[in-house]
């Protein structure tokens, strides 16, 4: 298992440098069972049990998003339709209910947690708008993206108009350890952002670059956002870490699944279209895995799926390699870490559901 450093901003590059080649060699023939991830325990199902906290959530945002303009009220109001999982703000009330217990024994979750959860999806969306216009991306959850209406120049400031929002009711909270929690958030999005538009010659530096643009596009969102409702529930700096490195683990491994979908999920599952990370230029997991096995995808990672062909050779060949098997044991493997996390918390209702979770995140199919 890849290690990270203990801080919550970063990841340790010479401790993941040799995860690609470690993981290449494991044979796909010992891949476990999704279904049987962890124990035969009895589960909570967590967007039931989480159901309570979140009622109303969308409602709630859209009051945060108060606007006079109709127009950029409209664009707001998009993608906040009631339609969605809510997967980040289910983990972050799961995750405050878990700590709240586990600190002295609170069934309720406090009104500030709940705000990190409703801040934690109103941050996700924003950063869905922005990419959507960095990627010229034409569908999102099954539907046409802002920037494919409205225009890009409307989609980025109705994008920075959530954010700033999002900020507002950041500082509502009133404390300034869960202001620079969140704020490092924001901060990663952007540097991963910048990390996805470079790339690497070496192997083993291209994986650990993957890896870091992974934590700090999708997985600090989570991890920071469990720390911080753990830190408003419980004064316990082990908790705190323990918070933290659920959210690191199961947001690299949600992102790890999210990326094999990309070559095995069909378009209309999925809700964009398929084999779009490589028609952007990207070289996700399945492709870094089938580098190994077909040396001559090389040059054309180096040269970002450019030219006529590229991508649909790219494709074949992963599709030939075990790159999909072996990038869905990667996120098995940060799953199982996930659940070792949990599992240093007391027994409740909430921190199984959160190992449940972890099981769902491996069996998703969109």
């Amino acid at each position: 298992m890849c290690h990270f450093t203990q801080r919550s901003s970063a990841l340790s590059l010479p401790k993941i440098c040799n995860v690609f080649r470690r993981f290449h060699h494991t044979s796909t023939s010992h891949l476990c069972s999704c279904s049987k991830t962890v124990s035969d325990e009895k589960y909570q199902d967590p967007f039931q049990l989480g159901r309570k906290d979140l009622k109303n959530l969308y409602e709630d945002i859209k009051k945060e998003l108060l606007v006079s303009a109709a127009e950029l009220k409209e664009m707001c109001d998009y993608y906040f339709d009631g339609k969605g999982k809510a997967f980040r703000p289910m983990i972050v009330v799961l995750m405050a209910r878990a700590c709240n217990i586990h600190h002295n024994n609170s069934k309720e979750v406090q009104a500030s947690q709940r705000s990190v959860a409703i801040i934690a999806e109103m941050i996700h969306t924003a950063s869905l708008v922005h990419d959507d216009v960095i990627d010229d991306a034409n569908s999102r959850r099954g539907k046409r993206t802002l920037n494919q209406i409205w225009g890009e120049r409307k989609a980025v400031l109705a994008g920075d108009f959530i954010l700033s929002a999002a900020s507002v009711a950041l500082a509502r909270i009133g404390n300034t350890t869960i202001i620079s929690v969140l704020t490092q958030v924001i901060e990663d999005l952007v540097r991963g952002e910048f990390l996805q538009l470079g790339s690497k010659e070496n192997e083993n530096e291209r994986f650990a670059h993957y890896l870091e643009k992974t934590f700090k596009k999708t997985a600090s969102l989570i991890a920071n956002s469990c720390k911080a409702v753990s830190i408003l529930g419980c004064p316990d700096p082990k908790v705190h870490e323990i918070a933290y490195q659920y959210g690191k683990n199961v947001g690299i491994a949600f992102q790890l699944i999210d990326d094999v979908l990309d070559f095995t999920s069909c378009a209309d599952r999925l809700g964009k279209p398929t084999a779009a990370d490589l028609k952007l230029g990207l070289a996700t997991g399945p492709v870094l895995f089938a580098c190994r096995q077909f040396p001559e995808m090389n040059a054309m990672i180096m040269r970002r799926f450019s030219k006529p062909g590229d991508v649909e050779r790219a494709w074949k060949y992963v599709l030939q390699s075990d790159g999909v098997q072996q990038t869905t044991y990667l996120a098995q493997r940060y799953c199982h870490a996930a659940t070792r996390e949990i599992r240093k918390l007391r027994p409740s209702p909430e921190r199984e559901a959160l190992i449940h979770l972890t099981e769902m995140v491996l069996m998703r199919d969109k």
